[in-house]
């Protein structure tokens, strides 16, 4: 079920990890961004913008993981954005014949043959480096681009309903995932989370890719949340984060911080 959290914005809730769909209101259809996860929440989705009367004109992908890079065929044909740096990486996976093997690999096994992984998964163009705007006939929705979680991770904001579309970032129910392949994840986080402050006093809803969709007061709260997280990762601490311990993942959850942990000592002593 769709539920409308500012003037032509709305969000649809996956039961994997509070997942959201964004729809943005244009003028002769909605923006989708992040679709997903499984196949019958996708064909609600469809369902439920066919009750709204809006046809899907344009998609997004904040970033290439494969909880992002849905589609159904039941929004249609349309433009499917991202970054280049997204597009490119996504591209990079679909070149191995073995690719659905290696998607299947990371899926969570109680929902994995749920999720459609078919011609449709990460057909997305990226758009020209530098591009700040989403091409499309509707409100202005900047594309600010980062390099924290995922190469080429973009949030983006709604300007005329001032909306922060935030991606794998400011999560009330996930500790920040680093991209530890990278050279420098601590700075680029930190550097990624300075960026989103620097729209915060134009954001008055804040929409994360998982978790509860927050306030004007919120994006700032869990701007500050976050840093000290991650600074304190990189100081060898982090493990008194609350979402570790009286979050809906504290079961899983501290294995990550673990690994993120061993990671971020091992480049220390490879210096």
């Amino acid at each position: 079920m769709l539920k409308q959290v500012a003037n032509g914005v709305w969000v649809h809730n996956s039961e994997f990890l509070e997942s959201k769909s964004i729809i943005v209101q244009g003028k002769a259809g909605v923006l989708l961004i992040d679709p997903g996860i499984t196949e019958d929440e996708l064909v609600n989705l469809a369902s439920d913008l066919d009750e709204l009367g809006q046809p899907v004109v344009a998609g997004f992908s904040t970033h290439p993981h494969w909880d992002h890079v849905l589609w159904h065929a039941q929004f249609g044909e349309v433009p499917r954005y991202s970054t280049a740096h997204c597009a490119a990486d996504i591209r990079d996976l679909l070149s191995y014949a073995d690719w659905k093997a290696r998607v299947a690999g990371v899926l969570p096994p109680d929902i994995g043959n749920q999720i459609p992984i078919d011609n449709l998964f990460g057909q997305i163009t990226g758009l020209p480096v530098g591009t700040t705007y989403i091409p499309w006939d509707g409100p202005s929705v900047r594309i600010i681009e980062h390099q924290a979680h995922a190469r080429g991770h973009a949030a983006l904001l709604i300007e005329e309903a001032n909306v922060l579309v935030a991606g794998d970032m400011l999560s009330n129910i996930l500790i920040p995932f680093l991209e530890l392949e990278a050279k420098r994840p601590v700075e680029d986080y930190l550097a990624a989370l300075q960026l989103l402050e620097n729209v915060a006093g134009d954001t008055t809803i804040l929409i994360t890719g998982h978790g509860s969709v927050g306030g004007a007061g919120e994006v700032r709260t869990r701007i500050g949340q976050d840093r000290a997280y991650v600074q304190a990762l990189h100081d060898g601490g982090g493990s008194d984060d609350s979402r570790l311990t009286t979050g809906p993942n504290k079961e899983w959850l501290p294995s990550v911080h673990e690994r993120q942990a061993q990671q971020l000592a091992k480049n220390a002593v490879r210096g």
